[in-house]
């Protein structure tokens, strides 16, 4: 997969907020897809001071499994609440490029524009990599919500400043919810149809759950 160089990677935390700022402009929340046949889901985990990056690779809409690859590399950006990209998003644009597959759309295991500067990991690495992306948390990082109801579907809308900026969507009867926004290259009526219709027996979305099987196997085996 190509990789867009929007920004360096080795500056200080007031620059990459700066960045982001810039980046802002640029969110598109139009589909830019007319099907999707392949969908992909991304996780990290974090095991000293290593950052293992997974990708799995699967069918849509039938959710089969496909392919999955992983990627290792040190932590080089300081753990700082609203910049996580910049802790994780060159393991994973690493992991991108050694794909063979496009996938049409990309789910991350975080937030997309449910941030404080409308630049999650989701909408940061949508951007850099030209595809439609979706934020899928299991918490907030900003906003207010009241619960959605206990029933698979039900979903609430995640609200910041007046603004919305997600929904909190009922994945499974009476299990947690989790914090849906759009990414980039997609709107969030879209981004919750995704979100459920990958939804099969977990909480989490097929395809992050699968690339969080794959990061948590990496890790034990390091």
């Amino acid at each position: 997969m190509r990789v867009l160089k929007l920004h360096p990677w080795h500056i200080t935390p007031d620059q990459a907020i700066l960045y982001q700022k810039r980046l802002a402009q640029y969110i598109s929340f139009l589909p830019n897809f007319t099907q999707i046949k392949i969908i992909a889901g991304v996780d990290a985990s974090y095991k000293n001071q290593l950052i293992i990056g997974g990708i799995a690779i699967l069918n849509y809409p039938d959710l089969r499994l496909l392919d999955y690859y992983y990627e290792i590399d040190t932590a080089n950006f300081p753990y700082i609440s609203g910049l996580l990209t910049f802790r994780e998003g060159p393991v994973i644009l690493t992991l991108m490029q050694k794909i063979k597959w496009n996938p049409d759309l990309i789910f991350f295991d975080g937030q997309g524009i449910a941030h404080p500067r409308k630049m999650g990991i989701a909408t940061h690495l949508g951007l850099l990599l030209g595809r439609p992306t979706i934020g899928c948390a299991k918490s907030a990082l900003i906003g207010t919500y009241v619960l959605p109801g206990e029933r698979k579907g039900s979903y609430s809308l995640l609200l910041h400043k007046g603004s919305v900026i997600g929904a909190v969507v009922r994945t499974q009867d009476k299990l947690k919810p989790v914090f849906v926004s759009p990414g980039h290259f997609i709107n969030l009526e879209k981004s919750i149809e995704l979100t459920l219709s990958c939804a099969t027996c977990y909480r989490l979305p097929e395809p992050i759950r699968q690339a969080h099987i794959l990061v948590q196997e990496v890790k034990r085996s390091i």
